[in-house]
């Protein structure tokens, strides 16, 4: 049950929630590799996944993804992600520096006004005061209170950019499947663990335009350019009114810009990509968001030397961060990513 349940939510993740084809292709799947039999069959799995919630049927007896469900896919896709990352320190929020926190540390300072008194060093209060009058006139002094430091968090806001233009699905290779997924893992990762950080995700094609994060299981590609200026201009509108200092941008794309919005609402499109006309308005959305403080993290799914010229171009204007990965090696670069950038100031 467990391996059914693991190759539907994949199998979800394909149809772009889409419960009932999913359904379809467990049942092709099913037949040719005799996943079902009179101990388990495909009615008894799909009234399993009824009754646990992951699937609601409507009054025609069609099935969909319910809210139990859709968090599941979130769950799976970040275990699934961390399942990769080395050394077990996924999703640590520590930063080099100390300052108001929860976690406390194991060094003490002198006490200040407003410092917490459950954070009171006893020990090293009597110790201070020890030395200050010695053992036979033993008195407290504000002077001699010691607190524990705590660690200082760091929030941060967050916009996930999603190319989904057609060449995310072009000649057969499915790059769009891990997108989603670690947009999904994202949305989980900061939701569950780090409260206090926002997270919206921006899709990109012909235009840009936002995205609620319970639609993430339901997006997909359609027949669309690249215009990636109007997802960082959006981005950066996001990001203008967020108040946490830290604020970036993930970039997920396979394909070369080549639209671009004019004024008056017109797109400009070049399906051959890499237009001057497009580039360099791309690049000077890239050069905006470095002067408002916004790092742009690019992750490329392919590895054409012109794209790689384009991407070292856009990360150089930016002052941001590229890497060019397969689809398959994607995830565990965008976490360790997130992560390491918790442990840093942006100033």
């Amino acid at each position: 049950m467990a391996m059914l349940r693991k190759l539907f939510l994949d199998l979800l993740l394909r149809t772009n929630g889409d419960a009932e084809q999913a359904m379809r292709w467990m049942e092709q799947l099913g037949r040719r590799h005799r996943l079902f039999d009179e101990k388990l069959t495909l009615e008894e799995f799909r009234q399993q996944m009824l009754g646990d919630r992951v699937l609601a049927e409507d009054r025609h007896g069609m099935v969909r993804l319910a809210p139990t469900g859709e968090r599941l896919l979130r769950t799976s896709s970040l275990d699934a992600i961390f399942g990769g990352l080395p050394g077990g320190q996924a999703g640590d929020h520590r930063t080099t520096a100390t300052g108001t926190g929860n976690e406390r540390l194991p060094e003490t300072r002198a006490w200040e006004f407003g410092d917490a008194l459950n954070l009171l060093d006893g020990a090293g209060t009597l110790t201070e005061a020890l030395r200050r009058t010695g053992p036979d006139e033993l008195s407290i002094e504000e002077s001699d209170l010691r607190v524990y430091d705590t660690e200082q968090l760091a929030s941060c806001a967050t916009v996930l950019m999603v190319d989904v233009s057609h060449s995310m699905i072009l000649y057969g290779e499915d790059r769009i499947t891990p997108a989603k997924q670690v947009a999904l893992a994202l949305a989980e990762l900061i939701t569950t663990r780090y409260p206090k950080d926002d997270l919206h995700v921006v899709l990109f094609g012909d235009e840009a335009w936002e995205v609620p994060l319970d639609e993430l299981p339901y997006i997909g590609v359609g027949p669309f350019h690249t215009n990636t200026r109007a997802g960082l201009q959006l981005a950066r509108q996001i990001l203008r009114r967020k108040k946490q200092g830290n604020r970036q941008i993930f970039m997920l794309t396979d394909g070369k810009p080549s639209a671009l919005t004019e004024e008056g609402g017109r797109i400009y499109k070049n399906s051959f990509g890499l237009d001057e006309r497009v580039v360099n308005k791309t690049l000077d959305e890239a050069a905006a968001c470095r002067r408002q403080g916004v790092a742009i993290t690019t992750f490329m799914l392919t590895s054409d030397p012109t794209l790689v010229e384009f991407v070292e171009r856009f990360t150089r204007t930016n002052k941001g961060r590229a890497y060019f990965s397969a689809p398959d090696r994607l995830q565990p670069f965008v976490l360790v990513d997130y992560v390491r950038n918790r442990r840093r100031r942006v100033r």
